[in-house]
């Protein structure tokens, strides 16, 4: 349903246990080594030059989390998420006591106190892909009012029938009031290892430093010895986007096949399907019996009520019983 099954590269498992004698605290900013990698990845995929600040983070879904948090944002003040997206959004939200507010629209939002939006594309659940003229205007629209854009790009690189692009590099020669997020849980499978960071305004990254500082939020060191080997390697991320997209092939043909409309879906990780426009507890039980599990568009928010999210994280052989269960 959505857990890396695939083995751990042995260039990055090697890094790990090679970093394994590791008595000390590790740096919360991360090792000059990891920041280094960091920069030079975000500056080969995300935003070309300029001034871009970096700090690892225990996965990107803690960051989710604690984001509204960490920026000091409270009651009173308005978080946007998308209408669609991960359940950690509202969460990290609601735990700074602030009020949520679901939209893909910025323009109705009317005279709240907004102090932070959130972006995610590549989408999920739905795989949808913001244009980079629409991002564009959700950070000039955040930097009229004082707001934050925090983008998850954690699926980034698995552009499908659309390529995707950063956030950082449609905000002009400054990073300000931008930051994006990444992991390596997908890309390198070290979903175990939490292994994640984020990128953008200098000025915000060392805000977030010196809280988490004070948290123990610190990603430990072999972990960051990891993310070293893992950024510094392409090769082993092309062979598992290659992994992901022949699966993804699969399950596509055996579901359309099946009577199932896939939307959206234009890259990430996952298809986003209907059963007849039914509900989705319907569908989720309708493969269950089958012995497929998917997880129910409701999850992700109430305009999902209809769909389900079918992802490719399983072995090869899982992945043919079930598209052969799906055939008629």
């Amino acid at each position: 349903m959505g857990t890396p099954v695939d083995p751990v590269p042995p260039a990055v498992r090697a890094a790990l246990a090679d970093a394994s004698d590791a008595p000390g605290y590790p740096p919360t900013a991360g090792t000059p080594a990891l920041r280094s990698a960091i920069a030079d990845w975000v500056a080969r995929h995300c935003a070309p030059g300029g001034d871009v600040g970096v700090l690892p983070t225990i996965g990107s879904k803690e960051l989710v989390a604690w984001l509204p948090t960490l920026l000091g944002i409270g009651p009173g003040d308005t978080v946007v998420i998308p209408s669609l997206c991960y359940p950690t959004y509202e969460v990290g939200v609601r735990l700074a006591g602030a009020t949520v507010v679901r939209s893909d629209s910025l323009v109705s939002l009317g005279p709240a106190r907004v102090r932070l939006v959130w972006v995610n594309s590549p989408a999920n659940p739905t795989g949808a892909v913001l244009p980079a003229g629409h991002l564009r205007k959700v950070v000039d629209w955040a930097r009229e009012r004082g707001a934050v854009v925090a983008s998850d790009e954690c699926y980034l690189s698995l552009g499908w029938e659309d390529s995707p692009v950063s956030v950082l590099s449609v905000c002009g020669p400054s990073t300000a009031g931008v930051l994006a997020l990444h992991s390596l849980s997908k890309r390198s499978n070290l979903a175990g290892y939490r292994a994640g960071f984020v990128s953008g305004d200098p000025a915000l990254v060392r805000e977030l430093l010196e809280v988490r500082k004070h948290a123990g939020m610190l990603v430990p060191a072999p972990v960051q010895a990891a993310m070293v080997a893992a950024l510094g390697d392409e090769a082993h991320a092309v062979e598992q986007r290659d992994r992901y997209g022949r699966r993804r092939a699969l399950h596509r043909e055996a579901f359309e096949g099946a009577g199932f409309t896939v939307e959206q879906s234009r890259a990430g990780l996952f298809l986003w399907c209907t059963r007849d426009g039914e509900d989705c507890w319907s569908t989720v039980d309708w493969l269950a019996r089958r012995g497929i599990l998917v997880a129910p568009g409701e999850f992700y928010g109430p305009s999902g009520a209809r769909h389900v999210r079918v992802a490719p994280t399983a072995p090869d052989s899982r992945v043919l019983a079930a598209v052969a269960r799906l055939r008629p």
